[in-house]
């Protein structure tokens, strides 16, 4: 029996586990791609980023999306932020830096909300990193975490290019959306001698970001009584009006009784399931996003055995965005006793589809609410990570590193919110028959009117969130061995710890601008003094990228600097005391988690039927230690910290064959068992009620035990010459101790949060559903959602890749395609989040001695994006559409300046196509944005 190395090793420490795209043009990446897939051994694919900034991408995380079974979760502005691997979430993917841990304070985007394990990647630009490597099957040595997969990003080096180097790129982005122009750029210096280097680099960009769309926060159908015998089911998030109220019109006269079924044209009982938005807004985004990153690496090889590198970087990112959001207020209106209380709806001539989607009507009596808040956000983060390579003799290395990290986000984000008055005679007329890319929701008064004598105090709100990380590791890998059979074996020890605090002053900052109850007759601002601080929107295009009649478009927004001159904000943003529950709703609280891991690994290689079987096996250990704490606030409003710990135990068997069919036929097979750790947001302890209908609660559960999953591939390829093969792999994943959420009714008394902590908004929606319903406040059901390891998840997949030159019709013509079918099933009929069973990647390339065009389209199917149910609606779950994404690259070597410099140009979503949420149903959209078109235009000189 012949033996030899095979390649499987970690992603930081390890040449070859994976199949490689080494970029120094499109035919040269393809052809390494081809060569290394040839003699790789585990599942994978790695980029080599020696190029990286050609490709149409902006960071790291659209870098990764050109790779089969890689699915991206996008911000608002139509960025890629985080990666989702094989069908499942971006915290299913294990992400490192140079081979350790890493940890981000970001929180997911504009929107927010992610307390789990993912990694925002559109915090690290692309022109400082060198390789990216993917392993979708795992190898002993490789980190555990990951059931998905293990993403690893790798820094430049300075000898990655010996010699002395300087790099620069300069581009200027434009965006339709806005019609603005941006900077981008990128200086990276390298120097080496014959045992030293030294490389520097900073890359920025300041974005000028404007997004205009459309938002729901669900449907919901009304609460109408159907008598002491029947349960009126569904969303009931509002009250339709028992009585006319003032000014009605439609020939209603008021304090009459009103007859719904007569006014709607439906049955009641028709009427009890009709389904409206909760909130129909169009929500416009503009301001500026910026990020700078400063990257450090040395490099001392002072013989050829013993070498020390050491890396840090540095980066910061600001997203400075004005909100403006004109809502047509469903959720939580109805009579009721507070100034805001609108007095409920009266539903005129409605027609419902067989989904019992509202398709069209008038609500009269409606309201509207102008949400504007500001969205100031900044995340620190710098990370060192030393590492030593020794190797003594030919049979023995040892590699050994270390990490250490922190990083810190701040959000602010002060809300101030005008409402019509109520019974001001505001009809709403509601087109949803396929007229626009959405509902059309306009009204018989001028929205863009700041002196109309409608607009009065709703609610403000002073909310901040704080999160902090911080991580530190150290990794140790011995292998012993030669070129016949080697042995590796190693430890790890890695802490991570996470924090996430919210603050939050709004009743008192709310009581000194508009009195109590926010009538205006008292504060800084009265009701009379509101118009002056009102003007009519900036912007006159609104809904320019949409498509049909997408309703109202104009409206008014407020000074913003006058309003916080006046109200003393600063004053209260700085004094807000620590509130439960963060303003994006997540949970609050910390969590410590420590984890010591070992593990042995044998590489070799056997002869079977005279044809080489590559093998790569072994175990993986770990011991995960976490200590969670979570705040609670107690009857006298004092806040508390819950704790709760737990240790676990998992051991990680992996096997990797390769078999080499013929000479250019290669067999490839897999079989391991993976380990993710519960969501960091999932295990805190504690009931966050951030809910504004205060209609559900959600607890965390810090008894959450790992997901575990069995995962067995197999696959091969045929290499037909050249860059030219085709590669099919099959994969299935059996996941257990998969999470599923758990909803109960409990009483609001039983939830142990005081009343009058409570926001004004959840307050009145308590009281107001008490008053129609006559159950005291303490005794109305509230859904308590909690998260329990119940369920079994099974995922199947299948990868196909087609690499083919073109040059029998014209040479340098080529195309590379790939794609990805995914199948789930569950015992609970629950699903992973965000899987498309259907995926694509198509490129299609020329390129000649200074020209390259690269033309590439991105497309995945529709998705789940939210379980069921949605909103008390229970068999809605939220989906994301599918979408289609088509962007360019192109450059042109000038003949010139010893070929060092290079024109670039990239388009990005050329075809203009919205990101689209839909509430289970096509006519029934979550929301909608429209990111528009992107254009890069620049030069990438090299020295």
């Amino acid at each position: 029996m012949a033996l030899g190395q095979v390649t499987p090793q970690p992603p930081a420490a390890q040449e070859d586990d994976v199949a490689d795209i080494v970029v120094t043009g499109i035919r040269g990446s393809l052809q390494s791609a081809t060569n290394a897939k040839k003699n790789a051994v585990a599942f994978g694919d790695s980029i080599f980023a020696e190029d990286i900034g050609k490709l149409p991408a902006t960071n790291l995380a659209e870098t990764l999306n050109r790779m089969p079974g890689v699915r991206l979760n996008r911000d608002i502005n139509g960025e890629g932020t985080q990666v989702a691997i094989r069908g499942l979430g971006p915290s299913f993917t294990r992400v490192l830096l140079n081979g350790s841990q890493l940890q981000v304070a970001s929180d997911g985007g504009t929107n927010g909300g992610s307390a789990n394990r993912e990694v925002d990647l559109d915090f690290f630009p692309s022109e400082l990193f060198t390789r990216l490597d993917l392993a979708k099957t795992p190898s002993p040595s490789t980190l555990e975490g990951g059931i998905a997969g293990t993403v690893n990003l790798r820094n430049a080096r300075p000898f990655d290019k010996p010699g002395t180097h300087v790099t620069v790129v300069a581009q200027g982005q434009y965006t339709d959306s806005n019609d603005k122009i941006s900077p981008r750029g990128a200086i990276v210096a390298s120097h080496t001698t014959d045992t030293f280097g030294i490389l520097l680099g900073v890359a920025g960009v300041k974005t000028k970001t404007r997004v205009d769309g459309y938002e729901t926060l669900g449907y919901s159908d009304g609460d109408i009584s159907c008598g002491p015998d029947c349960t009126d089911a569904g969303g009931n998030n509002f009250f339709y009006a028992p009585v006319v109220p003032n000014n009605a019109g439609h020939g209603l006269t008021a304090g009459d009784p009103v007859d719904l079924a007569a006014t709607s044209g439906l049955s009641l009982d028709q009427l009890r399931t009709a389904l409206i938005p909760r909130l129909g807004r169009q929500a416009l985004t503009q301001g500026d996003r910026s990020r700078i990153s400063a990257l450090a690496s040395l490099e001392w090889r002072p013989s050829d055995e013993l070498h020390f590198a050491l890396d840090g970087i540095w980066a910061q990112s600001k997203r400075n965005y004005d909100r403006l959001i004109m809502n047509w207020q469903v959720r939580n209106s109805g009579p009721g006793t507070g100034a805001q209380a609108t007095g409920g709806m009266i539903p005129i001539d409605l027609a419902v589809d067989e989904n019992n989607i509202v398709t069209s009507g008038t609500f009269a009596n409606s309201s509207f609410f102008l949400e504007a808040s500001q969205f100031r956000q900044t995340t620190k983060f710098w990370n060192i990570n030393p590492s030593l390579s020794w190797q003594p003799s030919d049979l023995l290395k040892v590699d050994l590193s270390a990490n250490y990290s922190k990083s810190r986000f701040f959000r602010e984000q002060p809300s101030w919110v005008f409402q019509a008055a109520p019974q001001s005679g505001v009809d709403v007329y509601y087109d949803n028959t396929g007229q626009g890319d959405y509902p059309s929701i306009t009204t018989n008064v001028d929205l863009n009117d700041p002196n109309n004598g409608l607009w009065e105090w709703y609610r403000q709100n002073v909310a901040l969130v704080r999160r902090k990380t911080e991580t530190r590791g150290a990794h140790l890998d011995v292998t012993y061995g030669d070129d016949v059979f080697n042995v590796k074996v190693g430890a790890a020890y890695d802490r991570a710890q996470r924090s996430i605090r919210a603050y939050d002053n709004s009743p008192a900052y709310q009581l000194s601008v508009c009195g109590t109850g926010c009538t205006g007759d008292t504060g800084s601002i009265p009701t009379s003094a509101i118009p002056q601080y009102l003007m009519p929107g900036s912007v006159k295009n609104f809904g320019h990228l949409a498509s049909g009649d997408i309703g109202f478009t104009r409206y008014i927004m407020p000074d913003f600097g006058a309003i916080r001159d006046a109200t003393n904000y600063e004053s209260y943003r700085d004094s807000a005391p620590e509130a439960i529950g963060a303003v994006t709703g997540g949970a609050t609280g910390d969590m410590d988690e420590k984890v010591w891991g070992a593990y042995f690994e044998l590489n070799g290689v056997t002869t079977i039927g005279g044809r080489d079987l590559h093998i790569n096996t072994g175990m993986r250990y770990a011991r995960t230690e976490q200590y969670v704490e979570a705040p609670s606030q107690l009857p006298d409003k004092s806040v508390v910290n819950f704790t709760a710990s737990s240790t676990y135990e998992n051991f990680l068997p992996s096997i990797n064959l390769t078999y080499d069919v013929m000479d250019n036929v290669k067999l490839r097979a897999s079989a391991s068992r993976t380990m993710t750790r519960p969501d960091a947001g999932a295990i805190l302890p504690g009931v966050t009620f951030s809910d504004p209908s205060a209609l559900v609660a959600t607890a965390g559960n810090p008894d959450l035990r790992p997901y575990t999953s069995d995962n067995y591939d197999i696959g091969g390829e045929i290499y037909t010459g050249g860059i030219g093969y085709v590669g099919l792999s099959l994969f299935m994943k059996n996941i257990q101790g998969f999470t599923v959420t758990q909803g109960e009714q409990r009483t609001f008394g039983s939830l142990g949060i005081p009343f009058d902590t409570l926001l004004p908004t959840q307050q009145d929606a308590l009281r107001n559903r008490s008053n129609l319903t006559g159950v005291p406040i303490n005794d109305l059901e509230i859904t308590y959602n909690r998260p329990i390891n119940l369920s079994d998840l099974k995922i199947k997949g299948l990868e196909i890749t087609w690499v083919q030159p073109l040059d029998f019709l014209m040479k340098g013509l080529g195309f590379s395609a790939n794609g990805t079918y995914l199948d789930q099933s569950s015992s609970s009929g629950l699903v992973a989040t965000g899987v498309s069973k259907y995926s694509y990647n198509l490129q299609g390339f020329y390129e000649d001695d200074r020209l390259s065009v690269s033309l590439n389209y991105v497309w995945n199917d529709d998705a789940i994006a939210v379980n069921r149910p949605q909103n008390g609606i229970q068999n809605a779950s939220l989906r994301s559409k599918a979408r289609g994404q088509l962007d360019l690259s192109a450059g042109y070597q000038l003949p010139f300046l010893n070929d060092g410099v290079r024109l670039t140009l990239d388009a990005l979503n050329m075809t203009n196509e919205p990101i689209r949420t839909l509430f289970e149903y096509d006519n029934a959209p979550y929301s909608v944005y429209y990111p528009g078109r992107t254009i890069l235009a620049g030069i990438r000189a090299n020295f």
